[in-house]
Formats: structure tokens, C-alpha cells, sequence
């Protein structure tokens, strides 16, 4: 009994890796489509610069330098997001706009007053602004 359910195991086995031996020459037989090359992009953020003072409840607009952008972005869909000291906050202060605008207004959240907010500027990649304050 013992050599019948190890014959039965080994030929599982080698149908196992006959299997799979099979799916990989398979797999590296198949054409690979040529990927367009995409560059990514991180406009520097020119306002809000450090020094700057918000006041809740205010509009602003939020400016980035697009003069330079490269042929293929691989993310042309921004959003600005808050950031205070080292952390991203979940606020999300504008999206859905084309990267390239260059500018995107926004309202001013209710937040804590404090001078080390910046702006978080996401689309191909992200880039923030200077810190500047946000008061009441």
C-alpha cells in the first residue's frame, strides 16, 4: 500500500513540474508589448512659499511652474493635499484638474493655527511648498 500511494504521489509530481514547465516556455514565447517611454514630472510649487500667512475660510490659489514639462507624464490628474510638519494630512484641498493649469484654487480648511503648513502638490509624483501659517 505504502509503494502505491508513493507511486501515486511522484506521478502527481511530475505531472506537477511537466505542468509548469509547459506554462513557462508559454509565458517567454508570448510577445511583449512595447511600453511607451513616460517621464515623471514634479513641477516645483511656487505659491504658497515659505513666509506666506492663510486665513481660514479664505480662497487661494495654489501655483506650480509648468514650463518645463516633459513629452509623457505618466499622472496628468492633480490633487493638492495639506501637509503640516513631516505629515501628509488627509485633507484634500483640490483634485481633478490638469497638471499642466499651472494654478488651482482652493478654500482654506479649519485647522489648527499653526506656521509649519504646506501644500502637497500630487500627480505624476509629489512636491510640496515652502511651510507658511495658516491663521484664523
Amino acid at each position: 500500500m505504502r509503494s502505491q500511494s508513493s507511486s501515486v504521489f511522484s506521478n502527481c509530481l511530475v505531472l506537477l513540474l511537466a505542468f509548469f514547465a509547459l506554462f513557462s516556455q508559454l509565458a517567454a514565447a508570448m510577445p511583449v508589448a512595447a511600453l511607451e517611454k513616460r517621464d515623471v514630472y514634479v513641477p516645483p510649487v511656487l505659491y504658497p512659499h515659505a513666509g506666506t500667512v492663510w486665513h481660514k475660510g479664505e480662497t487661494q490659489n495654489v501655483t506650480w511652474d509648468v514650463s518645463d514639462p516633459p513629452v509623457n507624464i505618466t499622472n496628468s490628474v492633480g490633487r493638492v493635499m495639506l501637509r503640516k510638519g513631516d505629515l501628509t494630512t488627509p485633507l484634500i484641498l483640490a483634485k481633478g484638474f490638469d497638471i499642466l493649469q499651472g494654478h488651482v484654487e482652493v478654500t482654506v480648511p479649519w485647522v489648527i493655527e499653526d506656521n509649519d503648513y504646506s501644500v502637497v502638490l500630487f500627480g505624476d509624483s509629489g512636491n510640496w511648498s515652502g511651510q507658511f501659517s495658516i491663521l484664523e
